[in-house]
Formats: structure tokens, C-alpha cells, sequence
């Protein structure tokens, strides 16, 4: 692992405080990334990610940021660039689901919170990181990685279908921008988790959804976040450096 700071990558990764951003945290700082980190609230669970960071090797930021208010959120990439000076990856991590349950019991109010966050933030991160990194724009290039859902592409009936419906939209972010800007040195790609252990599913009202789902998963269980990291971590390093507009789904067979 390198430790020359001026050529070290330096990636924001959002909801990099718990669940599969902490994993994806963890496997960065181990490959040789300084990170900024953004959490909404848990400071603790975040500052103990950060810790094990810098053990790691890595310089960590903490950027505490409600990313449904979209004026926040845009303040995301120059708080990263004012505190490294340059940032080469962005991971748009952070997401809600809403409450799991029927279509026509899910409250437009919170349909509306599900794309404020998991569509329009990544949106606004995204702009603002390309205009960033763009060689057009006098950028030095870098790699964005959108975590999507396998929801995107089975809809999720009775389950959470604006969910789904927001993780498709992502999706096109990633095919949209990847072509657009393949020319200015700014790769996008998307990592598509199936069913993983992490508390967003307690937030969702079912905590025990990953084992319930274990018996339609062609691997049987559900997974785990180090196994999203890596898919993350190879689409963020040189390994990747011909890949862009693509989907790695991480979802046990689904």
C-alpha cells in the first residue's frame, strides 16, 4: 500500500458509516484510498469506521450530511475537494427503502424521501463530482460507482416497489453518464446487491427479511457487505480502467 498522499486515490463514499458503506470503507482503506465518509447521524458507528481507517493507513474524513436536503448534498464534493484537494472516486452508497409492504399502502410522502435520497442526491454528487474530475474541465479523470439494488430489475411487488423503482432510475444515471463522459476520463459503473445483512431492513419494518429470503436465493442465504465491497473496490481500480456502463450484480444468483 502506497503512502505518498499526493497519489494516493481519494474517494468520498456516502452512508460510509455503517452497513455496506463501512464495508466498502474498510476494503478501500485496506487497497490504499484516503476517504470522506458522510453519515446522517450514529456519529459513533462512523467515527469507529474512520478509526479502523486510519489504522489501516488512511487519511479519513467525517462529513455528517442529510442527503434528502439537496442544497447539503451539493455542498458533498467541495467539502471533500477542500479537505484533500482532489477526490478520484465517488461511491453513492446512501439509500433508504421505505417501509416494506404493499404498493397501495405506501404513502407518497415517503416515496417522495425514497428518490430524494436514492435518486436526486446521487444525481446532484454526481454532477458535481464529474464537473470535478472531467478532463474537459481541466479534471484528472476518476471512476464513480452508483449501489443500486436487484430490486431494480424485479420490481419488488409487495415488497417495496418505489424502492425499486428509484434503484432503476440510478441505473440509468450510470448507463447515461458512463456514455456521456467516457471521453473525459470519468468512468461509471453500477454494483447491484441482492438481499445483504445490514439494519436497512430493520428500518424497513422487517429485520429478519434476509433470512426469510434465504430459500429464494439460488445460493440459499443471504449476503454479507465485505462481498458488495469488493465488486465496489475492483470498479474503482486500475483493473477496471476499460469499464464503464456496467452493472456488477452481487445477488447470490438472483
Amino acid at each position: 500500500m502506497t503512502t505518498d498522499a499526493p497519489n494516493r486515490p481519494v474517494t468520498i463514499i456516502t452512508g460510509g458509516g455503517r452497513g455496506i458503506g463501512a464495508a466498502i470503507a474498510d476494503r478501500l482503506a485496506a487497497d490504499g484510498h484516503d476517504l470522506f465518509l458522510t453519515y446522517r447521524d450514529r456519529a459513533a458507528d462512523a467515527e469507529a469506521v474512520a478509526h479502523r481507517c486510519r489504522a489501516a493507513g488512511s487519511r479519513v474524513e467525517l462529513h455528517q450530511v442529510e442527503l434528502a436536503d439537496l442544497e447539503a448534498a451539493a455542498g458533498v464534493v467541495p467539502a471533500a475537494v477542500a479537505a484533500f484537494g482532489v477526490v478520484t472516486g465517488l461511491v453513492n452508497n446512501a439509500g433508504i427503502t421505505g417501509k416494506i409492504g404493499p404498493f397501495l399502502d405506501a404513502p407518497i410522502e415517503e416515496s417522495e424521501l425514497v428518490f430524494r435520497i436514492n435518486v436526486l442526491a446521487p444525481i446532484v454528487l454526481t454532477r458535481a463530482a464529474i464537473a470535478h474530475m472531467s478532463t474537459e474541465r481541466g479534471g484528472a479523470g476518476g471512476a464513480i460507482v452508483n449501489i443500486s439494488s436487484g430490486a431494480a430489475t424485479n420490481g419488488s411487488p409487495h415488497t417495496y416497489i418505489p424502492y425499486a423503482m428509484s434503484k432503476a432510475a440510478l441505473n440509468v444515471l450510470t448507463i447515461g453518464a458512463a456514455k456521456e463522459f467516457a471521453a473525459d476520463g470519468v468512468r461509471v459503473n453500477t454494483v447491484s446487491p441482492g438481499t445483504t445483512f445490514t439494519e436497512i431492513h430493520a428500518a424497513a419494518g422487517r429485520p429478519d427479511a434476509p433470512t426469510e429470503r434465504a430459500g429464494r436465493i439460488p445460493m440459499g442465504r443471504a449476503g454479507y457487505p465485505h462481498e458488495i465491497a469488493g465488486a465496489v473496490a475492483y470498479l474503482l481500480s486500475t483493473d477496471a480502467s476499460y469499464t464503464t456502463g456496467t452493472d456488477i450484480r452481487v445477488t447470490g444468483g438472483n
